[in-house]
């Protein structure tokens, strides 16, 4: 019975405890919503002023593993390894280092590597080459160079037949980061959050007794009586003036 007994009242204060949480924070809402819109204003300047916009410029490759018109299952396993072979060939140093050359780039072939994305659609023999740059001319001059000296490049060294670029990267007229909406909201869900974080652990280290129910809440003690401040400020000041002792 005793167990239970505790178990009812720890679970009765844990209650209690969120509570107390609950009309802290609706208490400071105001404070939450100032912390959360300076968090936002933060988050967009810094997004603004200090992030370089970045754009992707992106081409299309189709790979041909046969010439014969009906494509049996042997076919279809030999696109699947060539995707593979492609995806890691693109990105190969000497590659690289002929696009740089023609391109006139100021890279390393590991500084440009890092700028390219190659993909491969589910279930497709589309190979996808993704350029990231600060310059949106640039993006679309990598890429589409990147797809054309792959064409000539790769079927030499794989003995394959020459896949097919379909479609070519145009130059991008919209960034594709940073995202300044999603930068703000999350700056302010982040300075709310912190400030929420900074007054419930202020709350749980203050073990400080101010009422009657932090008493029982934390000594199990009841107090009989209270006793009320009260303002000894005039009270002072007439035993510290020596002219009221006079007039006595």
């Amino acid at each position: 019975m005793s167990e239970f007994q505790t178990t009812v009242n720890n679970t009765t204060e844990e209650e209690i405890d969120l509570v107390e949480i609950f009309y802290l924070l609706w208490n400071n809402f105001l404070k939450i919503l100032l912390c959360f819109v300076l968090g936002a204003v933060i988050a967009f300047g810094y997004s603004f002023f200090l992030i370089t916009p970045m754009y992707k410029a992106t081409a299309k490759m189709y790979i041909n593993s046969s010439t014969k018109s009906v494509v049996d299952m042997a076919d279809l396993q030999i696109s699947s390894n060539l995707r593979s072979d492609y995806k890691e060939l693109i990105t190969s140093r000497e590659l690289l280092e002929t696009v740089i050359k023609s391109l006139r780039l100021e890279y390393e072939p590991s500084d440009l590597n890092k700028m390219i994305a190659v993909g491969n659609p589910t279930d497709t023999r589309i190979i996808t080459v993704t350029v990231t740059s600060a310059s949106p001319q640039e993006a679309a001059d990598v890429a589409n160079e990147l797809v054309n000296k792959s064409k000539v490049y790769l079927p030499e060294i794989m003995k394959s037949e020459e896949p097919v670029v379909y479609e070519s990267a145009l130059v991008p007229v919209r960034k594709s980061s940073p995202s300044y909406s999603r930068n703000t909201l999350l700056g302010g869900l982040v300075g709310a959050f912190l400030f929420c974080a900074y007054l419930i652990v202020k709350h749980l280290m203050n073990d400080t007794i101010v009422t009657p129910d932090d008493a029982m809440k934390y000594l199990g003690v009841q107090p009989l009586a209270v006793i009320p401040e009260g303002d000894l400020g005039n009270f002072n000041k007439k035993r510290k003036n020596p002219a009221n002792k006079k007039g006595k």
